[in-house]
């Protein structure tokens, strides 16, 4: 391990409320370590920041999988592995399991968090694209109370988000029918190899369909193409009361490139990471009869 421990120093509170106050009182920014699984690679290669860590792996109120009025409510330190396990995620969301699926090997599983995804804030987190195709809430818990932040709007920057320092995410809310049984669905996620890799593009796309064949519904979320996880907001309106055709596909697959600033960078490149992003909702679009 290149980081040299002696100047970390590691708190360990036994409820929801001590930790709070520890972040309410604390003088300096508290580095939040749920499953580890993204800090201790910092660790390993040195680049971690010496300061306290705050372990928030025992604290149960921040644990479950519940159905709560018309939402779905996810615990922060739930893991990619109790998402799989979830009847209720895979009826409900099943973009979530999918995505849930391809995270690491079976040991990342049991320990990597769906809070954890979103506080690392990167754009390749798989786990993103469906919270943002769901249009889920982010749930922040201070000492001074609970606010509820729209995804969409949680990120403010490469790695950045609204959270103020003496916040925690305390759960995850997405209504009932965002992965409603009568809505075409899909799951991207495209690697350096098919498992154990992390995402040259991940995307989550959800599309419904009028009585009359036009789409009513529409949710495409990417990652790995913009400093932060996007939703296409522009492609979404574009194919809004519109019937699916070679013409919309065609029309539909330009406005995508508008909305995406991919990068090189050391897993891929822009320019086929913009080709990835197209055939992926170009094969979608194809095969949403059939869905």
């Amino acid at each position: 391990m290149r980081a040299r421990l002696a100047g970390f120093s590691l708190e360990r509170p036994g409820t929801l409320d001590e930790a709070l106050g520890m972040l309410a009182a604390s003088k300096e920014r508290l580095t939040l370590l749920a499953g580890g699984t993204d800090l201790y690679v910092y660790l390993n290669a040195g680049v971690a920041r010496p300061g306290r860590w705050l372990d928030l792996w025992g604290l149960d109120e921040l644990r479950g999988i519940h159905e709560v009025g018309d939402h779905v409510v996810l615990g922060a330190l739930t893991t990619y592995t109790e998402l799989r396990a979830s009847e209720l995620i895979r009826g409900a969301l099943p973009l979530l399991a999918q995505a849930a699926a391809t995270v690491g090997a079976v040991a990342i599983q049991n320990r990597g968090t769906l809070g954890g995804n979103i506080a690392n804030g990167s754009p390749a987190g798989d786990s993103l694209p469906p919270l943002l195709a769901y249009d889920a809430e982010i749930g922040l818990r201070s000492a001074r109370g609970r606010r509820f932040v729209p995804f969409d709007r949680f990120y403010t920057g490469y790695r950045a988000s609204v959270a103020a320092p003496d916040e925690l995410i305390e759960q995850i809310r997405i209504p009932l029918g965002a992965g409603s049984s009568s809505r075409a669905c899909r799951f991207v996620k495209v690697g350096t190899r098919a498992a154990q890799a992390i995402s040259k593009v991940v995307a989550a796309f959800v599309l419904g369909r009028a009585g009359d064949g036009t789409v009513d519904h529409c949710r495409a979320a990417f990652g790995s193409v913009a400093p932060t996880p996007v939703r296409l907001r522009r492609l979404e309106q574009h194919v809004i009361g519109k019937r699916i055709d070679p013409a919309l596909i065609r029309t539909s697959s330009d406005v995508l490139l508008s909305e995406i600033a991919p990068i090189d960078d050391i897993r891929s490149t822009a320019r086929y990471r913009r080709f990835v992003a197209r055939t992926a909702w170009q094969r979608f679009m194809e095969e949403v009869p059939g869905l």
